[in-house]
């Protein structure tokens, strides 16, 4: 008789990945979150939670979709009289059992790269305004402060989103969050091209409803990577799907913080900007329509473990010190990289910067950051070492935040552009890195859960800092007239505070890395890399 199958409940008490690794299941197919069938292995009478490695376990890897890269570890293999392969999985009633097939395909490289231009595209449809902010105010007529808040509700637009978010990616997958937010970014694009054109006076409030409608878009891939790299490749590869993936949002900031000033040198020139986006966002979206909604069979042995209820998972993630501890400097640093980005045209031109120069600064930050991430993130996809990196990467943030500070006034444009090419290849290199981090040492708690609640938090803080910044700008009586010198100190004051949050990871809670060490009992050279 087979033993009861275990609650969820009592799954979550657990309090080691090894005793919720050996936790007993029944023999009956079951089907889990994202779909797929899996048949658990028999091996001398006991039933387990993941198939064995030995006495007749066969687990089958395919590298490519169709041909090649099968790596099979059965021990007990046996042969026909014509040299094929018998699977030994018999018990000795002799009935057969279906064997565990890991599987990625190349049609993972189609939905990486729509997600990718998607984040691009929500990206650059936020920073349409920011980087030609005195020409929107002129166009407009209204201060600079109110374009501010063109991206500070783009940002706040995230938090009403979020639980949608959480829901499509958690029961639908990524396929449907992509064309919700294409749904999203068709309709806000061309709302703000209509404001543009309204006569006789331009309407800043139909601009603003566009705005808000694009950031609606934007969790739902932004807050995607992860549950993609999860669901469609192995663990030797997630965090480059992860960094490539979420890294393409700042990158449409950098095209927006590079092109736009070049595309409206004046504020007649406004309205193309917008349309020329809208066009291309139109185009962008196109193929979301096309891609798959998840492999056939799952890449690893992760993928095939079955998630609680969403309100369960997040209950799980809050009684856990360490993603508290990974959510905080996540949430500040995130945040002051959004508020900075909107703000960098206006710390730096009451100090004689010109629109151009404050774009190419701004375009260094992200830039540079990209590069630095491409070299990062595979070697943490070779080594594991999360917490070496990140313990590493968080005080190089604060200092940069801190001595930006004297950056606008000295007059040296190649002191700002160093600092924020800095500041940006350790922010890049952060970001996918604490994302992958925070599945690992959350899991069995669901990818999208976590990534959710911490872009969702960097989200409301980079709102928070706009609004807190503009509040300290100076007005037309400071030397010189509104300089953002005060706001530039508070940033770096908390970016400083936050660090010993992160220092204290390893020395408060768990850093095992779960999901790996599930990965590794399924791995036939067990080649996965550790903490």
């Amino acid at each position: 008789m087979a033993p009861e199958p275990l609650s969820f409940s009592s799954l979550y008490r657990t309090p080691s990945a090894e005793q919720l690794l050996s936790a007993n299941y029944d023999n009956d197919h079951r089907q889990h979150g994202d779909g797929y069938e899996m048949t658990d292995v028999k091996s001398s009478g006991e039933e387990a939670a993941t198939p064995k490695l030995s006495h007749g376990t066969h687990n089958v890897y395919h590298d490519e979709e169709g041909s090649g890269g099968e790596v099979v570890n059965d021990p007990n293999e046996q042969h026909d009289g014509e040299g094929g392969r018998m699977d030994n999985n018999t018990h000795g009633d002799g009935q057969s059992q279906s064997p565990t097939e890991f599987k990625v395909y190349k049609r993972r490289w189609f939905g990486l790269a729509q997600l990718v231009l998607m984040n691009i595209i929500v990206s650059w449809d936020w920073l349409t305004y920011a980087p030609i902010a005195n020409s929107t105010a002129a166009f407009f007529s209204v201060p600079t402060t109110s374009v501010n808040w063109l991206s500070t509700a783009f940002l706040f637009a995230f938090l009403i989103a979020s639980p949608a978010t959480l829901y499509i990616l958690s029961r639908s997958g990524p396929r449907l969050a992509i064309i919700v937010s294409s749904v999203f970014i068709l309709l806000g694009n061309w709302l703000r091209y209509a404001g543009t054109r309204v006569t006789p006076q331009p309407s800043f409030a139909l601009v603003m409803v566009g705005q808000i409608l694009t950031g609606l878009a934007q969790p739902f891939v932004l807050a995607a990577p992860t549950r993609f790299s999860d669901l469609w490749f192995t663990a030797e590869g997630r965090v480059s799907a992860t960094a490539v993936a979420s890294l393409a949002n700042p990158f449409g900031g950098a095209l927006g913080q590079l092109i736009n000033p070049f595309l409206a040198t004046t504020a007649a020139q406004v309205p193309d900007v917008t349309l020329y986006v809208a066009i291309i966002s139109t185009v962008a979206t196109i193929p979301s329509f096309f891609i798959p909604a998840r492999p056939p069979t799952p890449p690893s042995a992760s993928g095939t473990h079955k998630r609680p209820p969403i309100t369960d998972q997040i209950r799980i993630l809050a009684s856990i010190p360490t993603f508290w501890l990974l959510f905080i400097p996540f949430s500040v640093y995130v945040g002051f990289f959004n508020s900075s980005s909107s703000l960098l045209n206006q710390f730096l031109t009451p100090y004689g910067y010109s629109d151009t120069e404050a774009g190419i600064a701004g375009a260094l930050l992200i830039l540079v950051g990209l590069v630095s991430a491409a070299v990062t993130s595979p070697i943490i996809d070779r080594t594991k070492r999360y917490l070496l990196f990140i313990k590493l990467l968080v005080p190089v943030i604060a200092i940069c935040y801190l001595i930006f500070i004297w950056a606008p006034p000295s007059g040296m444009i190649l002191y700002a552009d160093v600092v924020c090419a800095v500041l940006g290849a350790a922010n890049f290199s952060l970001v996918p890195i604490a994302l992958e981090w925070l599945v690992e040492v959350t899991w069995p708690v669901g990818p999208e859960v976590g990534s959710t609640i911490c872009w969702a938090g960097g989200q409301a803080m980079g709102g928070i800092f706009i609004i807190i910044s503009n509040a300290l700008g100076g007005d037309e009586h400071a030397d010189p007239p509104y300089n953002m010198n005060k706001a530039l100190i508070f940033q770096a004051v908390v970016a400083v505070a936050t660090v010993p949050t992160a220092m204290l990871l390893g020395v408060v809670g768990s850093v095992k890395n779960k999901r790996l060490e599930l990965d590794k009992r399924q791995r036939p050279d067990n080649s996965l890399g550790g903490q």
